[in-house]
């Protein structure tokens, strides 16, 4: 549903607002888009999980050969388009390797719209592990990373193009022995080229558990974005991870009210809990699916700004939390830097 023209008039207004007070705090770090290193002085306002592209087939079919890059650019540049009049500067795509991750498709699109876009390096080993490379199970965490680490310094492929984060997706409740492989291979990556670690995990505990083998290797919480931290049920349990220092990623905003308000009385106790600092919001929208007739059913990248952030506002939240939350917190989270536990 298209927002109304009072809500779009409204929405372009309050970021305008919030643009005027963005943190320069960080301006000497940097983040790695798909063009180019910048400050995270520019990164501006920020959608941290979205997705252009999504490839379910199989390891074994899934590729470029799936879909024609000319129309999925036709079907998703009015999607960006639509971000522009909302002041969106900064697009992280959350799509993992063997998934559909495309940089080079990414890379046209941030041209041509001038929006920045960041890519990832890492695996997903969701749905019982089916878009994991094969082999996986004989690899030692310490070979992974060198695949990983690789690609953040030498670029994807023969693209040239970095990733901008490590992306990994777990096996939701309990780790596995793979997963912690994974997530060990992810600090080795950041410990070597300074780039946080985003997960797609689920209940607390997975993330807990996560967070104890961070600890193990010496890094600091603050490299952890934990995805979809909506999805467990009890409140406390996700102020205890902010509190840790974690990021808490409510990365499900849509055009439903049921669920607008039910992510506000999850913000509402981080806020009263001055927790604030270590939220992180997106849509994990889109995207286009190979093989599906135009690319399926897409779901747009604005409902955050046409209408939830409307929401928040008259339930209390000010203009500077929002600004907390959609262009400080993503400048602090993705800065790329060595995050070690200080002694």
């Amino acid at each position: 549903m298209k927002p109304s023209l009072f809500n779009t008039v409204i929405g372009i207004l309050l970021l305008f607002a919030l643009l005027s007070t963005t943190s320069s705090r960080h301006n000497d770090l940097k983040i790695m888009t798909v063009t180019v290193e910048i400050s995270v002085s520019r990164m501006g306002v920020t959608l941290p999980n979205e997705h252009v592209l999504v490839d379910l087939a199989p390891i074994d079919s899934v590729g470029m050969k799936h879909y024609n890059k000319d129309s999925v650019i036709a079907k998703v540049l009015p999607y960006f388009e639509e971000l522009k009049q909302y002041k969106v500067k900064t697009f992280v795509d959350g799509t993992s390797e063997f998934m559909g991750r495309d940089p080079q498709l990414l890379a046209e699109l941030s041209r041509k719209t001038g929006i920045n876009i960041l890519t990832n390096t890492g695996w997903y080993a969701s749905v019982d592990d089916r878009h994991l490379p094969k082999g996986i199970k004989d690899m030692s965490a310490e070979e992974i990373a060198v695949v990983w680490i690789d690609e953040a310094k030498n670029g994807i492929g023969n693209t040239g193009i970095k990733p901008g984060f490590i992306k990994i997706g777990l096996n939701k409740i309990q780790l596995s022995e793979t997963d912690k492989k994974m997530v060990a291979a992810a600090c080795l990556t950041h410990l070597e080229t300074g780039l946080m670690i985003m997960s797609f995990t689920g209940p607390a505990q997975a993330a807990m558990d996560q967070l104890i083998i961070l600890k193990k290797y010496g890094i600091d919480p603050s490299v952890f974005i934990w995805l979809h931290a909506m999805e467990e049920p009890k409140s406390k349990k996700i102020l205890a991870i902010a509190l840790m220092g974690a990021w808490v990623a409510l990365n499900g905003i849509q055009n439903d009210m049921e669920y607008q308000i039910s992510i506000d009385r999850l913000l509402q106790n981080l806020k009263s809990t001055r927790q604030l600092n270590h939220v992180l919001l997106s849509h994990d929208a889109g995207w286009y699916q190979p093989g599906k007739p135009n690319g399926g059913v897409f779901r747009p990248y604005a409902d955050l700004f046409s209408s939830f952030s409307l929401l928040l506002l008259s339930e209390g939240f000010t203009r500077e939390e929002l600004d907390q939350m959609i262009v400080k917190n993503p400048a602090e989270a993705f800065a790329v830097r060595v995050r070690k536990i200080a002694k």
